[in-house]
């Protein structure tokens, strides 16, 4: 397992509006990205956990916007897993720019599926994984 670090993003011109502003639905694909990263970083991309045979569905995401963010501005997105229980898991996101001064906050919730379809319970059909993951949110409340 690699380092898990902060994932930064820069604000291209085609996620702004007609005003100059990043429009809001970016946000939320910046979670996507900032998860993906995370879970590379701590071993288990997604590529590994589909070759599993494990889907992660969002089934909820929240976002809270604080302050605007503009083309080519850098933001720093902290992902952590908040809550992990077998068969389902949580990231929260605090999302900062390049003055440290947070712009939004958000949370995905996340159901583990299997290729049909049907909930994984992660600690009988996957123990590594299951252990990884509670290892995962050790970790990220230390962080």
């Amino acid at each position: 397992m690699g380092e898990i670090t902060d994932y930064v993003h820069r604000v291209q011109y085609y996620e702004t509006d007609k005003m100059g502003i990043t429009h809001h639905s970016n946000y939320i694909r910046w979670m996507e990205e900032a998860r993906v990263d995370f879970l590379a970083k701590a071993g288990w991309d997604y590529g590994r956990l589909e070759e599993m045979g494990i889907i992660s569905a969002v089934v909820n995401v929240t976002c809270d916007y604080k302050r605007p963010t503009a083309f080519s501005d850098d933001v720093t997105i902290r992902a952590s897993i908040v809550e992990f229980r077998g068969f389902s898991l949580k990231f929260a996101y605090v999302m900062t720019g390049a003055d440290g001064v947070t712009v939004c906050t958000g949370t995905t919730s996340h159901a583990f599926l299997n290729a049909d379809g049907r909930p994984v319970n992660l600690k009988r059909t996957n123990p590594e994984l299951f252990e990884a993951f509670g290892k995962l949110v050790a970790e990220e409340s230390d962080r």
